[in-house]
């Protein structure tokens, strides 16, 4: 006989499991393998706090705090600095992730970033959390929400901008001319007037 915790819990999972898996992808910057076993650590850790994740406020915030929580203990471990990750198996010719070459070329850009301001992008412009809710998920202030967004819109912006000299298909650019991108990225990254 199942309980109604384990009820609730298992139609939680059903519904949240892709979000929240998508979610981890970009918070690894399509590490696929990473962001399963982020998913996975932060499902246990929600169930092992049910209670308190039923009476939170705002569960979606809870769930993307754990989220990033579970990101910022994994990078912090001394065997996986020691390790490196690479987006295919060396006997594969398509990356792990099957994305398309915009969402391939996003994920480089993410992971140009250090991780809390890949989490700050990836919630803001991904999750279209406020700066507030940006800063509760990431148990921080709003400045530094408003500093680590801003600091990364510029870096993807140069890394989203810069010619790709290894591509055939990136054509050169000369003085004057505006660099043509051949896959758009997914936010806009140009400063509104």
């Amino acid at each position: 006989m199942r309980l109604a915790r384990d009820e609730e819990f298992r139609d939680y999972v059903l519904a949240r499991h892709s979000d929240l898996l998508r979610t981890a992808t970009l918070l690894t910057a399509g590490d696929r393998h990473l962001a399963e076993d982020l998913v996975q650590t932060t499902l246990t850790r929600l169930y092992v706090s049910w209670p308190a994740f039923q009476k939170a406020k705002n569960p979606g915030g809870y769930a993307r705090r754990a989220l990033v929580n579970a990101l910022l203990a994994e990078k912090g471990r001394s065997w996986r600095r020691r390790e490196h990750s690479v987006p295919s198996l060396p006997e594969r010719t398509s990356p792990t992730s099957g994305g398309t070459p915009r969402t391939e070329a996003l994920h480089q850009a993410l992971r140009e970033l250090p991780d809390r301001m890949r989490a700050a992008v990836v919630l803001r412009y991904f999750h279209d959390l406020s700066v507030a809710e940006t800063a509760q998920s990431l148990g921080c202030t709003q400045g530094t929400v408003k500093s680590q967004t801003a600091r990364a819109l510029d870096r993807l912006r140069q890394v989203l901008d810069a010619p790709d000299t290894d591509r055939p298909d990136q054509a050169p650019v000369f003085p004057g001319e505006t660099p043509l991108l051949p896959v758009a990225p997914v936010i806009n990254l140009r400063r509104s007037s």
